[in-house]
Order: structure tokens, then sequence, then C-alpha cells
């Protein structure tokens, strides 16, 4: 319920919303009509002012082309007596022109002539001087004949000296290839004794893995791997992998979760790499034995659905398998960018694959620039849609509102000219009635009624 008080009692009495909102509506379109009546004014005052501007404007520009008419016309016609002066003195002056261009030539012949001689004087001198040259060029032919021949005597000589010093250099060689095969035979020794240890040091290893296994149970085998992986990482993640995240993959939403997630960001935030990894290992002792390809097509799926790069299966199975004791194996022909890896090559397998991806990191920082750039091209097309279709609604409902008000006008105009004119009809009523009390007399009411004249005959006579 809306109060309402009244501006003349001042008591405040109260509507329900419908009534409230028709008066409301009653006061807006009052109030729309005599502002709309007092804007029709305004607009015609200023529409009378631009007329008459626009006609004032007119008359001036008429006024100037009229006027520059008049002045083109008096310059033309000066513009043709200056012509025929210039015709009558022409006559005169080609004859004049005429004689100059006379006179004119013959000097210029004369300067040609005495040109022409002086040039001659100079060619003359000039095959003299080339005369000159030949000669000395002949005296010269014949000092170099001796020149020659003494530079082919030092050339000999310098040659002899050049083979002597070869054969020097042969014999240093010599000596130098020599001390190259002893190093190289103390290099393949080296190397040799290098890869002995190391094949030793892989021996141990392995029966280290052999017997860490035997101690343990079924379920510590696997995290003790597991365990192994993430203390390798954490003792370099400070120094090597500073912007690095290394998790367990605790979202088994899907129905499978892998072992760890790897993922690093440049300095700007943008995600240049990602790898999967699964961590598989089995006692010896264990009855059926599991293969590493068991486990490529679980991992690949746990790759695509967290949304990493990479997947990487770290293995302690197939121990006697030469292929995956070889290094790093590529299995990318069975599933796209999956590797399987022994322990000893987890860490070298991250930084291999991290310097790679580092070289891309510029190209997905300026693609992620061009997909921002798209995405706000996005919005600022669906803010600038959403803006259209509000204001062509807004224009759409005040088009049909100003129709509204244009048709109530024209409906209130009608009924004030019905009104106009049953006003204008009860004025001739009015005044034919005014008209008839005017002639109204004693005599015209006595007319017809002879006892009502008498009675007031009677009372004019007592009077």
């Amino acid at each position: 319920m809306q109060e309402i008080r009244c501006p003349k009692c001042g008591e405040v009495f109260q509507v329900d919303e419908n009534g409230y909102n028709q008066i409301a509506t009653q006061v807006r379109d009052k109030e729309f009509a005599i502002e709309l009546e007092r804007r029709e004014k305004e607009l015609e005052a200023k529409r009378e002012q631009e007329l008459q501007l626009i006609r004032l404007e007119e008359e001036k520009e008429y006024a100037a082309s009229l006027a520059q008419k008049e002045e083109e016309l008096v310059e033309k016609e000066r513009t043709i007596l200056e012509l025929q002066a210039k015709l009558e003195t022409s006559e005169t002056v080609k004859s004049l022109a005429v004689s100059e261009a006379l006179e004119k030539k013959n000097v210029e012949f004369a300067k040609e002539t005495k040109v022409h001689s002086e040039n001659l004087i100079q060619k003359e001198a000039e095959i003299a001087d080339r005369d000159k040259i030949i000669a000395e060029l002949k005296a010269k032919l014949e000092s170099s004949e001796t020149e020659k021949k003494l530079a082919v005597a030092q050339a000999v000589e310098a040659k002899t000296v050049e083979l002597n010093n070869k054969a020097m250099e042969i014999v240093e060689l010599k000596g130098e290839l020599k001390s190259k095969e002893d190093e190289s035979r103390l290099s393949e020794q080296s190397l040799k004794e290098q890869y002995e240890e190391k094949l030793k040091l892989k021996d141990e290893q392995i029966e280290y893995y052999k017997d860490f296994k035997a101690r343990q149970s079924t379920k510590m085998i696997g995290e003790s791997l597991e365990q192994h992986c993430l203390t390798q990482f954490n003792s370099i993640r400070m120094t090597a992998f500073p912007n690095a995240y290394f998790e367990k993959d605790n979202d088994a939403r899907s129905g499978s979760k892998g072992d760890f997630i790897y993922r690093e960001y440049g300095d700007d935030g943008t995600e240049f790499i990602s790898i999967m990894f699964e961590m598989k290992n089995e006692a010896d002792t264990t009855a059926t034995k599991h293969k590493n390809e068991d486990f490529f097509k679980e991992l690949d799926k746990d790759r695509k659905e967290k949304g990493c790069e990479y997947a990487i299966l770290v293995s302690l199975l197939e121990m006697d398998n030469d292929l995956y004791n070889g290094g790093i194996v590529d299995v990318s022909y069975r599933y796209p960018k999956m590797y399987v890896i022994r322990p000893q090559f987890f860490i070298p397998m991250i930084t291999l694959l991290k310097n790679a991806a580092l070289n891309s990191l510029q190209y997905r920082q300026e693609l992620q620039i061009v997909r921002n750039q798209q995405l706000d091209i996005v919005h600022f097309e669906e803010n600038m849609n959403a803006f259209k279709e509000g204001f062509a609604r807004n224009y759409r409902l005040a088009s049909e509102r100003f129709a509204t008000a244009i048709d109530e006008i024209d409906k209130t105009i009608d009924h004030l000219q019905k009104t106009k004119a049953a006003l204008l009809s009860s004025e001739n009523n009015l005044r034919l009635a005014n008209n008839k009390a005017d002639e109204l007399s004693i005599k015209k009411l006595t007319k017809n009624a002879p006892s009502v004249k008498a009675m007031f005959d009677e009372l004019k006579q007592g009077e």
C-alpha cells in the first residue's frame, strides 16, 4: 500500500499499487502533454528563426554573386581594350625583333669561327704529346725485359727455398702424427677403462635394486620407486627447476590417476612443458611378471585427461630386456610423446625435455598474447552487440511510446475540436436567446392574454 497526502487538507490516505500507478500515470501524462506543447512552441519558434536566417544568408549571397559578376564584366572589358592596344603595337615589335636576330646571328658565326681555329691548334699539340708518350713507352718496354729475367731468377730461388721448407714441415708433421697416435691409444685405453667402470657401477646398481626389492613388501616396492624419484627431484628443485610444479596426482575423478605431474612455467606464468609420470616396479619373486607395454594405454589416457604434453613411464620392469636397459626408449610409434626410462635417467629426461621446450616458450607467449587479443575482440563484439540490442530495444519502446503519445494527442485534438464546435453552437443559441430576451416586452406578452393586459392597465392607472 502507498500513502498519499492531500495538498489542500493535509489528510493522509492509502491507495493500493494499482491505484497509485493510475494516479502517477495521470500526473505523468498531464506533465508530458504540457511539456510536449512547450517543446512544439519552442521548435516552431526555432524553425522560424532558422528560416529567417536562411533567407538573410541567401539574399546576402545573391547580392555578393551579383557584385562579383559585375566586376568580372568590367575586368573583361578592360582586358579587351589592352589586347587591342597590344595588337596595334605588335607589327612594330616584329620588325625590330627580325633586325636584332640577324645582327645576333652574325656575331655568333664570327665567334664559332674563332673557336674552331683554336680547337685545331689544340688538337695538333695533343698529337705531338702522344708521339712523345709513345717514345717513352718503347724505352720502358726495353728495360722491362731485363727486369723480367731478374724476376724469373728470383722466383726460381724462392721456389727452391719453399720446397726445402715443405720437406722440413713434412718431417715435423710425421712426428706430430706419431704423437697423435700415441695420444689416441692412451685415450682409447682411458675410455675403455671408464666404460668398464661405468658397466661395473651399473651392475652394482642392478644388484642393489634387486637386493632392495627383495627386502621390501609388494606395497613398499612401488612406493619406494616413487619416493626415490621425488627425493631426486627435491634435491635439485630450487637450483634446476625453481618455477616447476612436481606433485602427486590425487585427482581420481575419471577413475584412474598417474603418480606425478610435472609442469613448468615462464616468468610471465606461461606454461611451456607438462609431463605425466608413472612409476612401476615389482618384486623378483612375483609369479606373474608385468611388461612395460601393459601400462602404456592407461598412461596415455591419464596424460590426456590431465592435459599433459608428455607421458613418461619410469620402470624397473623387464630388467633383462636390453631395449629398456639401453637408455631412453621412445614409444611414440604406439602412443604420442611417450617414453620409457630407468630411474637413473629420471632427472636427465626432465632436463632434456625442458631445454627442448624452452625454444618454443617465446612462440607460446606470443600465441597466448594473440589468444588474449582474440578473447578481448570477442568480448568487445559481445559488449557491442549487447549495447546494440539494448539500444534497439529502448529505441523501439521509446518509438512505440512516442507513437502512442502522438495518437493520444490526435485524439485529444479531435475531442477539443468537438468541444469547440459544441461551445460555438452554445454561443449561437445564447445569442439568439439574448436577442429574444431583448425583444421581450409586456405588449408582446399580453398580446393573446386580454385579462393580463387589463391587469397591467389597471396598475398603470393606479400609479
